[in-house]
C-alpha cells in the first residue's frame, strides 16, 4: 500500500480527501433541521454519509490494486448490469420525489444512473483500446467501421435514454454530455465524427417533428417549470422561483469572509434540499465569500491535475478514463452551481465532495480510485523506459 501512495498524485488525493472531509462538516450543517424533524435527532445525516465515505475509502484501497486492463473482461457485464437495474426502476419502481431513480436497501436509496456515469466512462476507455486497431484499419468498410465506432455512443444514449424516462433530467443531462464529449475525444476518425453529428441532427429534428405533430411533450410540467428561472424573487412564492431565491439570500447573507459554521438561517427549512445541491449558498452564507471562491478553485485545481495525469499517459485506456472523470466532474460542478445561481435551470445536480448523497459519493470515489491507478500505471510505465 505504502508503494502504491508513493505513485499516486498527491495533490489530487490531498484536495480530494480534505474536500470530502469539509463537505462531511457543511452537511452535517446544513442538514441538522431537517434531520431532527425527521430523526429526531441533528446527526443522522451526517452520519449516513460519513458510513457511505467509510465504504467509499475501502472501495478506493480496491481499486487502485486492480491493474485496469482487468476490467476488459467484466465491463459489458457492468454495462448490462446497470441497464437491468435501469430497466427494472421503470417497471417496478417506486416514485420518490417525482420520479423512480432510488432502489432502497437498509435505510439506503441506490442510485444506479449515478453508476452508470463512471460504467460508461470505462466502457468507452476499454472498449477504443481493444478496437483501435480496427477503427484504423482502411481496409475495413466504412459501415463496419462506423458501427464499430459509435457503439460507446449507443450505450451513452441508452443509459440517457432511461435516466430521461425516470424522469431525471439532470443526471440524463450529465450522462448525455459526458457521452458526446468522450466520442468526440476518441481516436474515431474525424469524417465518422462528421457524419454521427448529422445523424444526431436528423434525428432530433424527426423526434421535435414529431411532438409537433402528436402534441405531445418531452419534459414533465415539474420540467418545464423549471425553464422559468430567470429573476426567481420575483415567484417567490412559487416553486420556480423559490428554492434559487433563497439561494441567492443565503449567499447575501454571508460575509464577504466569515468563519461561523453553524449560523446560516436559511438551512431553517427556507432551503429545503440545503444539504443536498443547494449547499453551496449555505456554504458561502456560513463560512463566507471568499471561502466560496476557495471551493471553486479547488475544483478547478483537481480537474487540472486529472488532466494533467491524462495528458500524461502511456496509453488510449488511461487517457480516456481520466479525461472522462474531468468532464464529469466539470459537469456537475457547473450544472449546480448555474442553477443554484439561476443563471441556467435547476436540474437537482448534486455538488462533488459537497453535497449528501450515498450513491453519488461512491461513483465518485470510484473515479477518483481509477484516475489514482493510471497515476500509479503512468508511474510503472516511466519506470520501466528509464530501466531500458
Amino acid at each position: 500500500m505504502i508503494r502504491a501512495f508513493n505513485k499516486m498524485d498527491k495533490t489530487l488525493l490531498f484536495l480530494s480527501i480534505f474536500m470530502f472531509i469539509f463537505g462531511l462538516f457543511m452537511i452535517l450543517d446544513a442538514s441538522s433541521m431537517k434531520s431532527f424533524l425527521v430523526y429526531g435527532e441533528n446527526t443522522k445525516y451526517f452520519f449516513k454519509q460519513l458510513f457511505v465515505l467509510i465504504g467509499s475509502a475501502i472501495a478506493c484501497l480496491v481499486i487502485i490494486n486492480v491493474p485496469l486492463k482487468k476490467y476488459n473482461k467484466i465491463i459489458y457485464l457492468i454495462s448490462g448490469l446497470i441497464i437491468f437495474m435501469l430497466i427494472t426502476l421503470l417497471v417496478a419502481g417506486v416514485r420518490t420525489s417525482g420520479s423512480k431513480s432510488w432502489f432502497y436497501i437498509a435505510g439506503y436509496g441506490v442510485q444506479p444512473s449515478e453508476f452508470a456515469k463512471v460504467a460508461l466512462i470505462l466502457f468507452t476507455a476499454t472498449y477504443y483500446q481493444i478496437n483501435i486497431k480496427r477503427l484504423n484499419n482502411l481496409d475495413s468498410s466504412k459501415l463496419k467501421t462506423l458501427i464499430i465506432a459509435i457503439i460507446p455512443l449507443a450505450l451513452g444514449a441508452v443509459f440517457t435514454l432511461l435516466t430521461l424516462l425516470q424522469p431525471d433530467g439532470g443526471t440524463g443531462l450529465i450522462l448525455f454530455f459526458i457521452s458526446i464529449l468522450l466520442f468526440y475525444s476518441s481516436p474515431v476518425k474525424k469524417d465518422i465524427k462528421i457524419k454521427v453529428t448529422f445523424l444526431g441532427l436528423i434525428i432530433a429534428i424527426i423526434v421535435l417533428l414529431f411532438v409537433e405533430i402528436t402534441g405531445k411533450s418531452l419534459f414533465t410540467n415539474m420540467q418545464k417549470g423549471r425553464f422559468n428561472y430567470l429573476n426567481p424573487c420575483t415567484r417567490y412564492q412559487e416553486d420556480s422561483g423559490y428554492q434559487v431565491c433563497n439561494g441567492y439570500i443565503a449567499i447575501n447573507n454571508g460575509k464577504l469572509f466569515s468563519i461561523q459554521p453553524g449560523n446560516s438561517k436559511q438551512k431553517y427549512l427556507y432551503l429545503p434540499e440545503a444539504y443536498t445541491d443547494f449547499i453551496f449558498p449555505i456554504i458561502v452564507e456560513d463560512m463566507g465569500l471568499i471561502t466560496g471562491i476557495i471551493t471553486i478553485l479547488i475544483y478547478v485545481v483537481i480537474i487540472i491535475r486529472i488532466l494533467v495525469i491524462s495528458q500524461r499517459s502511456s496509453n488510449l485506456l488511461n487517457s480516456i478514463i481520466c479525461y472522462g472523470v474531468a468532464c464529469y466532474i466539470l459537469l456537475h460542478v457547473v450544472v449546480n452551481l448555474t442553477g443554484v445561481l439561476g443563471i441556467l435551470p435547476l436540474t437537482g445536480v448534486p455538488l462533488p465532495f459537497l453535497s449528501y448523497g450515498g450513491s453519488f459519493a461512491l461513483t465518485l470515489s470510484i473515479a477518483l480510485a481509477l484516475v489514482q491507478r493510471v497515476c500509479i500505471e503512468n508511474y510503472n510505465y516511466m519506470q520501466k523506459r528509464v530501466l531500458k
